[in-house]
């Protein structure tokens, strides 16, 4: 029982057991004499601070005129693990303070006091970090005298901003869910639903997750609709985001499936349209090239000139060859026989100038000018004698 009682007056005075029992040991071997050195700060030693600000690690401490040896402050972060050793944040020796010890916290530390040795040896740390967080403790030794103090710091980061979204179908009797999550914020977090248009009151069907941020709507209405904020809080701070709820009647699946039906018809029939389209274009030019391969059949060879020569040729050699009978014996060459020579003999041939028709004169004036009856055979179209 008196310990526990002695242990509870050492810690109300920011000493320990240990340091107690160097007192006495130093007291014992001066005779009898107190303890001279003692820590004289008595403000908390759980700080919560938010991240980014400033924190000041009180510890202050008085000596007797029986510490006369050289003053020694030093402050050092404590491992949460036993196993690690402890990091060394500041010092304060030979009347000289060295503050570059920690590298986390190097150039955003430094002793309160000019000068320590008037009896304050606390500490401030400037921009605040999460990492930061840890058990802090103050040594002050002064031979014969010696004297600690730890703290516990927690740097509470305030939460960011809130995202805020409606996940699920924002329909007339759909279930649907409002979430609100913040990426960074010293836990625990709570999350607040609250409806900012309308009457300003939550539906009745919904169901709030407050670690979770979540606010779950059943069989939702239209009148679940309007504008929603959520509000991210922990210890330091709160931050908000807005959503906007639109609960609309459900699209008409019948009339969507009637309108697909009747496009994928009206594709099939303009598909049809186009296959008929090209088959007939395709008969059609068909038809029109077997056309005129039997015109072509149809239409007489065009007169060669080697045809036509070769039948004036066989005329001449007739002509001369009947040209030693006498007058008197071509009594039946008569005229009308000249009028049977078929005018189709002196046909132009292709790409030639027209051949002008032989002028026609009676039997006596050709006797006269000493010409000679000759008869032509008869030819057919294409040249070749009848």
């Amino acid at each position: 029982m008196l310990t526990s009682i002695t242990k509870l007056w050492l810690k109300s005075k920011g000493m320990d057991l240990s340091t107690t029992f160097l007192c006495l040991i130093y007291g014992i071997l001066l005779a009898g004499s107190a303890c001279g050195l003692q820590i004289t700060s008595t403000g908390p030693t759980s700080i919560e601070k938010a991240s980014g600000e400033t924190v000041k690690l009180e510890c202050q401490f008085t000596l007797a005129a029986d510490d006369s040896g050289p003053l020694d402050i030093e402050w050092s972060l404590q491992p949460s693990d036993n196993q690690k050793e402890e990091k060394v944040v500041i010092v304060y020796s030979g009347d000289r303070a060295f503050e570059h010890y920690y590298d986390p916290l190097k150039g955003r530390v430094h002793f309160n006091s000019p000068d320590p040795k008037n009896g304050d040896a606390s500490m401030n740390i400037m921009g605040l970090k999460a990492t930061d967080t840890g058990t802090y403790q103050c040594k002050v030794k002064k031979v014969p005298g010696i004297g600690s103090r730890k703290f516990l710091l927690t740097v509470m980061v305030r939460p960011s901003k809130p995202r805020c979204y409606a996940d699920g179908q924002t329909q007339v009797g759909k279930d649907m869910v409002l979430r609100c999550s913040s990426v960074e914020g010293t836990k625990p977090l709570q999350y607040v639903w609250e409806r900012t248009t309308g009457n300003k009151l939550l539906p009745p069907q919904a169901v709030l997750d407050p670690v979770e941020g979540t606010m779950s709507l059943r069989n939702a209405t239209e009148a679940a609709s309007g504008t929603y904020r959520c509000l991210a809080k922990n210890r330091i701070g709160t931050e908000e985001c807005t959503v906007m709820v639109n609960v609309t009647q459900p699209p008409n699946t019948g009339g969507i499936i009637a309108a697909a039906v009747i496009c994928v018809l009206l594709l099939l029939i303009l598909i049809a349209l186009i296959i008929f389209c090209c088959c007939r274009n395709r008969q059609k030019k068909k038809y029109e090239k077997e056309i005129a391969y039997e015109i072509r059949e149809d239409v007489p060879p065009p007169k060669s000139r080697v045809s036509t020569a070769r039948s004036f040729t066989s005329v001449g050699s007739q002509r001369s060859s009947l040209g030693s009978m006498s007058p008197s014996n071509l009594h039946e060459y008569t005229k009308p026989q000249y009028d049977k020579i078929p005018n189709d003999e002196y046909e132009r041939p292709p790409s030639h100038a027209p051949i002008p028709p032989p002028s026609r004169m009676a039997g006596p004036n050709l006797s006269r000018m000493g010409a000679i009856p000759v008869m032509v055979p008869a030819q057919n179209r294409d040249g070749s004698i009848v």
